[in-house]
């Protein structure tokens, strides 16, 4: 009877703690992600373009994992005040959580930042995101070092030029003043002969309409979100580079989170990441499909003189970047070439 009573006792006692553990997880699961955080992204490009399209579906991924417990709000069109050269310090000093940047426009931080858009590096979107992969713990130092996580890439399809006039031999580039996005686009262009102008984004409209400048170098999708039909005639597809953005967030910002939502915002980061490189893939045929419909002339592929020269124009910067980048740049050019 005695060890009978035991027993019923002690299986009572374990079934009570059981009972205990499970609806003590239960509340943990709730809890998790009960409290309501707001957080804001800025994006200075327009909300049809690629790089808003894919934060949009980073926040949604949150709002699911987190189950509507982290709010973020996604500000598009430099709505916010700031465009990609503000955004890296405005991050790191928590002006704003989270910001899609031209991974460029951070070269003054570190040169790192110009191997995307390094001219005639890559040759399509896989060998993009190979260069990226091995990259990727070089650029993560950069933003760990200044009070940030790099959360994941935003690639642009291929650069090339628009134009008011073809733009088919060396010569036509000559004193044309095309807006550049970063150094290696100013010197590139600079050295075929023509007259860079580097500007942000949010300028680029406005000086084409006050005929500031003549040309742009961007993608397809680029003008295609910007309505350049509205100013310029012919799209010459040079392929000059695969450029990215990089979506950065504010560390303490992140460390403020609890571990469930620093989860949820990694693994939102990890499928957004995923996400914009398929994206990317199919972005140039849908971009040409608009461009035809607005009676832009494309030229793809571009003449081999054409190709040639620019190539030639580039060379020295790949050289000036090794050598501003040292044994980074050489390790992962080093990676990326299988040498």
């Amino acid at each position: 009877m005695t060890s009978n009573a035991i027993t019923t006792k002690g299986f009572r006692l374990s079934h009570k703690l059981l009972t205990s553990m499970i609806i003590g997880a239960s509340v943990f699961s709730i809890q998790a992600f009960a409290e309501n955080i707001s957080m804001d992204f800025s994006n200075e490009y327009n909300a049809s373009s690629i790089h808003a399209e894919g934060d949009a579906y980073f926040i949604d991924r949150v709002t699911e994992l987190t189950e509507g417990g982290i709010n973020i709000t996604l500000h598009t069109g430099g709505a916010l005040g700031f465009n990609s050269g503000d955004h890296f310090y405005a991050v790191a000093d928590g002006a704003v959580e989270i910001a899609d940047t031209l991974s460029g426009t951070m070269s003054g931080i570190d040169p790192i930042f110009l191997l995307s858009s390094l001219p005639f590096i890559v040759d399509d979107i896989n060998d993009a995101h190979r260069l990226y992969e091995i990259a990727k713990p070089f650029y993560e130092e950069v933003f760990e070092d200044n009070d940030q996580i790099l959360l994941y890439a935003s690639p642009w399809p291929p650069s090339g030029v628009w134009s008011k006039t073809a733009i088919n031999s060396q010569d036509d580039l000559q004193n044309l003043r095309i807006r550049t996005f970063d150094r290696n686009g100013t010197e590139t262009f600079r050295n075929i002969g023509a007259a860079p102008v580097s500007l942000s984004w949010g300028d680029v409209v406005p000086q084409l309409a006050t005929g500031g400048i003549s040309a742009v170098l961007t993608s397809a999708e680029a003008g295609a979100s910007g309505s350049f039909w509205e100013h310029q005639d012919h799209f010459a597809a040079i392929q000059y580079a695969i450029p990215l953005n990089m979506v950065h967030m504010n560390k303490a910002a992140f460390d403020s989170l609890n571990e469930a939502q620093q989860a949820a915002i990694m693994e939102a980061a990890k499928l957004t990441d995923e996400h914009n490189w398929k994206a990317v893939k199919n972005r140039t045929e849908e971009n040409y499909k608009t461009l035809s419909e607005h009676n832009i002339t494309i030229n793809d592929p571009v003449s081999e003189e054409l190709f040639g020269a620019l190539s030639e124009a580039a060379s020295s910067v790949v050289e000036n970047w090794l050598e501003t980048t040292g044994e980074n740049g050489v390790t992962i050019m080093s990676q990326f070439r299988g040498e």
